[in-house]
């Protein structure tokens, strides 16, 4: 057989009463859940948003300087910038890559990769063929 569940429903007059005992400082909320018996979580939460005064519950306030919505809107902007420009540079070195393989390819000869940045791009000829490239 299934359990039947029991409702409480309190009067106006009793809400008001343990809101303003809350309020007054006579009891806490958990202090009136237990004497009352009161078994919902939020009830008395409940009651105190609708009938008392709502400065007593505690409430997030999000303190911000006046430019800082503006300011992570504009962080935002850049970060999305570099990310674009991060990806063309990372195009940018695939396409050359390519290039640089298609023309050894095609020419015969190996680009000299050195970690001398005077001399970076320094052409040598593969074995077998002539120092020369034709197109």
């Amino acid at each position: 057989m299934q359990e039947q569940r029991t409702v409480h429903r309190y009067s106006q007059a009793f809400k008001h009463k343990v809101v303003s005992e809350i309020e007054n400082g006579i009891l806490t909320v958990s202090q009136a859940r237990s004497l009352y018996g009161i078994s919902g979580q939020g009830t008395i939460a409940y009651w105190m948003r609708r009938l008392g005064k709502a400065h007593l519950l505690n409430k997030v306030v999000h303190i911000a300087m006046s430019d800082e919505p503006n300011r992570v809107k504009q962080l935002e902007k850049e970060k999305q910038a570099l990310e674009s420009a991060l990806a063309q540079a990372q195009l940018k070195i695939i396409v050359l890559e390519s290039t640089i393989k298609v023309l050894e390819e095609e020419a015969g000869v190996t680009v000299k990769k050195s970690t001398d940045t005077a001399s970076s791009n320094t052409v040598s000829p593969t074995a077998g063929s002539t120092t020369e490239a034709t197109p």
